[in-house]
């Protein structure tokens, strides 16, 4: 049974800390284990990870190879159905720079899509780049209409 009184550690989890300069038979007196002179035993000296001693280090002597699709990439913005209800009419007109008007998007993309988390009780009028089936269905069962702009481009 696991009470408040009966938590300790991990038997190993904690050990005392290690004392350093005290005394020759501490094992750890006199340069405490950092050895004799060099930019290591110094205070506040320590390399930079990667550095190789002034030797050209191992990221710059590899080839930059390869291709990244980072900068191509379409930046999709998602909109849950539960947030159309909370901010917009009935009947209200719903397209992209009425989400930006709003708040649901910010920032640059290049679509909008819509998904189906969340009930629709309004009609909305809903124009966006893409949209789940089940948005769909979710907008038309509330009376709305659904225009992908997709569609129309392809």
């Amino acid at each position: 049974m696991l009470t408040l009184h009966t938590l300790q550690p991990n038997p190993g989890a904690k050990h005392r800390k290690k004392r350093l300069g005290c005394g020759e038979s501490s094992g750890l007196g006199k340069t405490c284990g950092k050895g004799n002179k060099g930019q290591k035993a110094r205070s506040g000296g320590s390399i930079r990870p990667g550095f190789e001693g002034g030797q050209m280090p191992l990221h710059r002597r590899l080839p930059k190879k390869g291709f990244n699709n980072t900068r191509f990439r379409s930046c999709i913005q998602a909109i849950n159905i539960c947030q159309l209800e909370a901010f917009f009419e009935a009947g209200a007109v719903v397209t992209e720079n009425e989400l930006r008007a709003a708040g649901l998007i910010k920032g640059t993309c290049d679509a909008v899509k819509l998904l189906a988390n969340g009930n629709l009780s309004k009609a909305l009028n809903v124009t966006v780049d893409f949209a789940s089936k089940a948005a769909a269905e979710k907008i038309a069962a509330a009376g709305g209409t659904l225009t992908l702009l997709s569609a129309a481009q392809a």
